[in-house]
């Protein structure tokens, strides 16, 4: 069982940046691919960024590259998620993930385990 808690939302200005916090309550967090997705209002939620169980390989969606950087601290058992230049569509709840396997995963359906979400305003 892994239990998963985010933090770090809020709101911000256009440009700005925010760094989201996930920490996992559990022993094996080394064996476990991360991954961040967000949900805005009246839309399905959507991949935003996976990272591999050693941290040394990642992936974006097209729509934060460049933006976004994920991270993990394994001695912390928490994985990151650090938001430069946003935009309004940003705004969103963002969702970290838990998935068991070798490799790095886009899709929710690989993913076993969710956190409840943190809220993201982006707006003047």
């Amino acid at each position: 069982q892994v239990q998963l808690q985010e933090s770090g939302g809020g709101l911000v200005q256009p440009g700005g940046s925010l760094r989201l916090s996930c920490v996992a309550s559990t022993r094996t967090f080394t064996e476990n691919i991360m991954g961040w997705f967000r949900q805005a209002p009246g839309k399905e939620r959507e991949f935003v960024a996976t990272i591999s169980r050693s941290g040394v390989n990642t992936y974006y969606s097209d729509s934060v590259k460049g933006r976004f950087t994920i991270s993990r601290d394994n001695a912390k058992n928490t994985v990151y998620l650090q938001m430069n230049s946003l935009k309004p569509e940003d705004t969103a709840v963002y969702y970290c993930a838990a998935a068991f396997g070798s490799l790095m995963a886009t899709k929710q359906a690989s993913y076993n385990y969710w956190g409840q979400g943190t809220q993201v305003t982006i707006s003047s």
